[in-house]
């Protein structure tokens, strides 16, 4: 089946055989043959080729909280899906094996169609792509995408946020909600140890939310690296700022993993310090991630507990249309 994309995923260079990447940031420039730093996007014959469409390595049925987003479609189930591969070489990344694995079990197909099948057979309301950088496998994300969108299911992109401006333009097309890593604050960590760019995910960020893409933003807090009180106060007025007090920060604590494996876990304390100095930014609605503690959604203008949470469960949903039961607050969210 051909599928209609509204974005072309390259561009040729002038004169030359080489190609431009326009999926992320990085821009790789393409001699045939050549792959970029993603390790997936190839040069074949002039064009881009995602080399891992249609072959999915990890696939699962999750709470939509699991991804995580508490203010869309509360205590419903997702289907969430990655491929090998990715643009960023995070040391602690908790899913390395796919993410940092170049090799392709082309044996596994599914095709979009069989995807979309896949979530009305579980009962899922939404599909994510997640586990790797689902940037680097865009040109599948959408074609599952678009039928998903016109079967009446909603679409997830669980992201570090280095989409290129052109990819972005893009994904108002068809994404419903993305959950966006603000991994730092530091550019230079970002370059150097991430392979990414803080200016860049900033500006992601700031695209997504004026599109009217429902975002939420997660930082995976490492003691010593950026759980300083200058670090989080400037994050959390960037995000109160920039992208708007109701934009929820999921603080999650880390735990010793890949090439981190020396380094000690987040303790409770630095989560809840953050969630102090993003309350005094303004932020309305602040979750602790990895840690045994509820992630309960409250009215921010009376404090009555609307969404009640165990775990990755929701016990009870107080939410009448989109509004506190009690005060008649708004609560900002996709929510139906």
């Amino acid at each position: 089946m051909t599928y209609h994309k509204s974005m072309e995923y390259y561009k040729k260079v002038e004169g030359k055989d080489s190609i431009i990447c326009l999926l992320c940031r990085h821009s790789c420039k393409l001699k045939e043959g050549q792959v970029g730093i993603c390790g997936v996007n190839k040069n074949v014959d002039g064009e881009l080729k995602t080399l891992v469409y249609g072959h999915p390595i990890a696939l699962n049925v999750d709470p939509v909280e699991k991804k995580p987003l508490n203010h869309f479609l509360p205590g419903t189930k997702v289907l969430s899906f990655g491929t090998v591969g990715c643009n960023f070489k995070c040391p602690f990344c908790q899913n390395w094996d796919i993410s940092q694995e170049h090799t392709i079990n082309e044996e596994i197909k599914v095709s979009p169609e069989q995807m979309v099948e896949l979530a009305f057979e579980h009962g899922a309301k939404s599909i994510a792509y997640t586990y790797n950088e689902p940037t680097i496998f865009y040109p599948y994300a959408k074609d599952i995408g678009v039928i998903a969108k016109e079967r009446g299911l909603k679409n997830i992109f669980v992201t570090n946020g280095f989409e290129s401006k052109e990819m972005i333009e893009d994904m108002v097309t068809w994404v419903d909600a993305a959950n966006i890593d603000l991994k730092s604050w530091d550019n230079s960590y970002y370059k150097k140890i991430l392979k990414g760019g803080l200016e860049e995910v900033k500006d992601t960020l700031k695209r997504i939310v004026k599109l009217g893409i429902w975002v939420e933003v997660t930082t995976l807090l490492i003691e010593g690296d950026n759980d300083s009180d200058e670090t989080l106060k400037e994050m959390a007025a960037f995000i109160a700022n920039d992208l708007g007090t109701s934009v929820p920060w999921h603080l999650s604590a880390f735990s010793p993993n890949y090439k981190m494996l020396d380094h000690d876990s987040t303790k409770i304390e630095t989560l809840e310090r953050a969630k102090l100095i993003g309350k005094k930014a303004g932020l309305k609605y602040i979750y602790l991630g990895n840690v045994p503690v509820h992630a309960h959604t409250y009215c921010p203008a009376c404090n009555h507990l609307l969404i009640d949470r165990s775990g990755y469960t929701v016990t009870m949903n107080h939410l009448h249309d989109g509004q506190c039961p009690h005060c008649q607050e708004s609560i900002k969210g996709v929510w139906s």
